[in-house]
C-alpha cells in the first residue's frame, strides 16, 4: 500500500526515537535467556522498523550519496511542492510500505499497550517489557502508526506518484482540489504528532500552513 510521508523532522525525530526503546527491550528479553512470542513481535517490529526507515525522505536525502547505502536510497522523488500562489510547501513523498510491515509494528505497540496496562505499583513482573515502558514511548509509537497509517487522499496520491516516476526535477503546482486536500491532509498529520501541546502544535503546523 501507498502511504504519503511528509518530508518533517517533526515525524522523523519521532520514528527514529523509537530505535532505541525496541533494542533495549530486545536485549533484555535475549539476556533473560528465553525465547518467547514477545520476542519474536518485537523482532519482527524492529526489522520492520528499519525497511521503513529505508524509505523515508530525510534518511534518504541525507545517505542518497553514500555509495554503500541500500539502492532505494536513491529513489526519493525529485520535485517540490508550490500552492496556487507560487508558495511552497513541505513535500509529501509516496512510498509504497507492506501490509506485513506495517503488522509487525501494530502487533508490537499493542504489545508495549497490553504491557503498559498490566503494570500495577509494586507488582512483581520483569518481562523485559514493562521496564522503563512509560507513557510517553506507548503515546509516541501510538501517533506515528497513526500517521503512516493515515489513508492519503487518492487524487492527490495519484498526482504525487505520477511525478515522483519522471526521471527530472520538476516543480509541481498543486490544483485548487489538491491543495484543499493537501492542507486536509498535512492537519491531520499535525493534530496527530503535537496535539496536547500548545507550543510544538503551533510551531509544528507552521511548516504546513
Amino acid at each position: 500500500m501507498y502511504v504519503l510521508v511528509p518530508d518533517d523532522p517533526v515525524f522523523f525525530a519521532r520514528f527514529q526515537s523509537l530505535e532505541e526503546p525496541l533494542l533495549r527491550r530486545l536485549h533484555r528479553l535475549h539476556v533473560a535467556g528465553r525465547e518467547s512470542d514477545d520476542e519474536r513481535v518485537i523482532c519482527d517490529a524492529y526489522d520492520s522498523w528499519v525497511q521503513i526507515l529505508l524509505q523515508l525522505p530525510l534518511w534518504c536525502r541525507w545517505h542518497g550519496t553514500d555509495p554503500s547505502a541500500a539502492p532505494r536510497t536513491a529513489e526519493l522523488p525529485r520535485y517540490v511542492l508550490y500552492d496556487t500562489r507560487g508558495h511552497r510547501l513541505t513535500s509529501l513523498h509516496p512510498v509504497e510500505l507492506t501490509a506485513a510491515d506495517l503488522g509487525h509494528l501494530t502487533a508490537c505497540l499493542d504489545l508495549f499497550v497490553e504491557a503498559e496496562r498490566a503494570r500495577r505499583p509494586g507488582a512483581d513482573r520483569d518481562d523485559g517489557l514493562t521496564d522503563g515502558l512509560t507513557d510517553v514511548f506507548t503515546d509516541v509509537f501510538r501517533r506515528v502508526m497513526e500517521v503512516l497509517l493515515l489513508p492519503p487522499p487518492d487524487g492527490l496520491l495519484g498526482t504525487l506518484r505520477d511525478v515522483a516516476s519522471r526521471a527530472a526535477v520538476v516543480a509541481v503546482t498543486l490544483p485548487e482540489e489538491q491543495e484543499t486536500e493537501y492542507r486536509r491532509f498535512c492537519e491531520e498529520i499535525v493534530t496527530i504528532l503535537s496535539s496536547g501541546d500548545t507550543f510544538a502544535y503551533r510551531q509544528h503546523r507552521a511548516m504546513y500552513l
